[in-house]
């Protein structure tokens, strides 16, 4: 709980008190040389006229400290590029130094795990010598970016958790939106596990592809793995922002596409043709290069796109959101105006079947995405993070990772087998990857889509959200999974699902206590073995929202031998779910003979509309359509048959 220092009367954070324990973790980086050395100042004892954003928008950029948090401080350059987005992380209107009612909190806001959440800090600051010892602005009376700083070192349990970190996750938790890492040098990423069975769906385009309005709109950040020729102090991992592209001609008519990159270290550090007194320069007209130069801000230099591929070894890029929320593809530059996301959990022994290698494959959580024209559509798996120390002998990049993937099939809902399927190569995936999020973009005609997230290794546990933007209308949905099922040496189970309607006039009859009842949809199967126990589990799903569920329920009618007509009213069923409650779903797991049956799935009331799946979980080759008990149900009892 907050208090307020009553000395002061200033807000001090007891959750992240300024103390060594805020600043240290495990003490394994060069951070703890500080020990001793850091006191914690708030910015009116540090300088006069302190500000959150300095009147020169340049002034406004980070700067790097001796926290080796450059893939943070390339995000936080997005948000200067993107006033909504730096409006959402830092809330306007905050009492500032110089108001009367300043206290000393300020609210700062990140997109985690599929919604925003507030993290509240106090703004005394570490310092060394009474200068801040880790980022800060260009500008020294600015301190947007120092208190964010301060935020997300919060919200990761202390700032050495914040040495080293991939770009791609800061920018989506600085925004909500979907980035993506491309290679400059055409190799896979490093500690990529094999999974015999998944073949990996490449993104389809490289940076060059992008049009020069995109990469204007997009956070984009270029990295180093090693050091780079023409960057020699740079040494291993460090992340840089791209500010700028351009194309020039020179004076002998060649096209260059010029790029300006920012060092968040502050320092240019760039020894190549096109550097302040570079020979590529001379190249063009002097007043082309007196223009591009005076637009270098401190720590910022220019590099041809030759130079880029070369001396960088990946790309993030970040798709660009609109105003109202809407993502915009990297693909195409279209609008992705439909999105869902929806979340789930890898659990042991339940959930959590690994790979395809593995024979547990099909316990893994599955998603029905049904798109409804063709269109683009982008589907983001995305692991929560757990910030943590690394465990010996693991690696700091992935200590905190499981490695995953995500698979997509095309499935003809009417005849749709779990297990037939998982056994087909998926439409699309993205092999298995130790990263926070996996994407993978295409393209998909109309239809019932499975989704299967998974771990590589089985047994894994984990949450996990699963996200869908798409230029097409869209559904996302779980696929409900039966209680435990025995093994059953001489069948297989299966999943089957179907669609259907109560329409008002015709097939809303409404339940057994009702004389319409029989004129409700009739959904037949044939049940063809029996491994003694329960054979079959039924599950019914309205969809509705929540906040205006009908009463549902559903009877199972077996079929008297030579009967092609059942008359319900006349019969008792065999197995009944009325529980009438405004649920969302009910089901049953039950025991059924061979035979042929009838389900017969109604509202409580009738005249009552809505849409329904019924889903089916029995043994291999339990279910076969009746076709001539559906068709004869149609023409003489005026019974209108579920819609597959």
């Amino acid at each position: 709980m907050e208090t307020d220092n009553e000395h002061h009367g200033m807000f001090v954070d007891p959750d992240f008190p300024a103390e060594e324990s805020s600043l240290f973790c495990d003490y394994t980086t060069p951070l703890p040389k500080l020990l001793g050395d850091v006191t914690w100042l708030r910015p009116q004892e540090i300088c006069k006229q302190p500000q959150l954003f300095p009147d020169d928008p340049v002034e406004a950029h980070p700067k790097q400290g001796i926290l080796g948090d450059c893939w943070l401080l390339c995000a936080c350059s997005m948000l200067l590029k993107n006033q909504h987005l730096l409006n959402k992380v830092f809330p306007p209107e905050q009492p500032l130094w110089g108001d009367r009612v300043y206290h000393g909190e300020f609210r700062v806001q990140f997109w985690q795990n599929g919604r925003w959440i507030e993290v509240r800090v106090d703004d005394q600051l570490p310092c060394v010598n009474d200068t801040l010892c880790f980022s800060r602005c260009q500008s020294p009376r600015a301190f947007w970016v120092a208190l964010l700083e301060k935020a997300y070192a919060k919200l990761h349990g202390s700032y050495e958790r914040l040495w080293a970190g991939q770009v791609c996750e800061a920018v989506v938790d600085l925004s909500g939106t979907i980035a993506v890492r491309w290679s400059l040098k055409g190799a896979e990423s490093p500690q990529q596990p094999k999974d015999s069975q998944t073949q990996h769906t490449p993104n389809g385009m490289r940076l060059s592809e992008l049009s020069l309005e995109l990469k204007e709109r997009c956070a984009i950040s270029c990295c180093v793995h090693s050091a780079p020729t023409g960057i020699p102090e740079l040494g291993q991992y460090h992340a840089m922002s791209v500010m700028e592209w351009t194309n020039v001609t020179t004076t002998t008519g060649e096209q260059v596409e010029l790029i300006r990159i920012r060092n968040p270290w502050g320092r240019r550090s760039w020894n190549g043709v096109w550097r302040e007194s570079g020979s590529g320069w001379a190249s063009l007209e002097p007043s082309c290069s007196q223009a591009l130069l005076g637009r270098t801000a401190e720590g910022e230099f220019w590099m041809d796109e030759t130079e880029f591929q070369q001396e960088f070894d990946e790309v993030t890029v970040g798709c660009p959101l609109s105003e109202t929320g809407h993502l915009q593809s990297i693909y195409t530059g279209s609008y992705l105006t439909h999105s869902h996301q929806i979340g789930g959990r890898w659990v042991k022994g339940h959930s959590a079947g690994g790979c395809r290698n593995n024979n547990t494959f099909s316990i893994n959580p599955k998603f029905w995405l049904k798109v409804c024209e063709r269109g683009e559509v982008l589907l983001s798996l995305l692991q929560y993070g757990h910030p943590e120390p690394p465990a010996e002998g693991r690696t700091q990049q992935h200590s905190h990772l499981q490695a995953i993937a995500l698979h997509v099939w095309k499935v003809e809902k009417k005849h749709f087998n779990l297990m037939r399927t998982l056994n087909k190569p998926p439409l699309v995936s993205h092999t298995h990857a130790y990263n926070r999020e996996v994407v993978v973009p295409t393209h998909l005609n109309p239809g019932f889509y499975l989704l299967v997230p998974s771990t590589f290794l089985q047994g894994a546990e984990g949450r996990f959200l699963l996200r869908v933007h798409s230029s097409c209308s869209t559904s996302l949905s779980v696929m409900k999974s039966p209680p435990p099922l025995q093994h059953c040496s001489e069948g297989e189970w299966e999943t089957l699902s179907s669609h259907g309607c109560w329409s008002v006039g015709s097939t809303a009859g409404g339940s057994r206590n009702f004389t319409t009842h029989g004129l409700n949809p009739r959904i037949p199967f044939t049940v063809t073995y029996d491994p003694g126990g329960n054979n079959v589990k039924v599950t019914l799903c309205q969809n509705r929202p929540e906040n205006s569920l009908h009463a549902i329920g559903f009877h199972i009618y077996k079929v008297p031998d030579g009967d092609s007509l059942l008359s319900p009213g006349a019969m008792s069923p065999v197995v009944s779910c009325v529980p009438h409650a405004h649920s969302q779903e009910v089901s049953v797991f039950c025991h059924l003979q061979p035979g042929k049956y009838i389900i017969i799935p109604s509202t409580y009331q009738p005249e009552l509309s809505a849409h329904f799946t019924l889903t089916f979980t029995s043994l291999y080759r339990l279910y076969t359509p009746l076709s001539k008990i559906s068709t004869s149900a149609v023409k003489k009892k005026k019974t209108i048959s579920v819609n597959h």
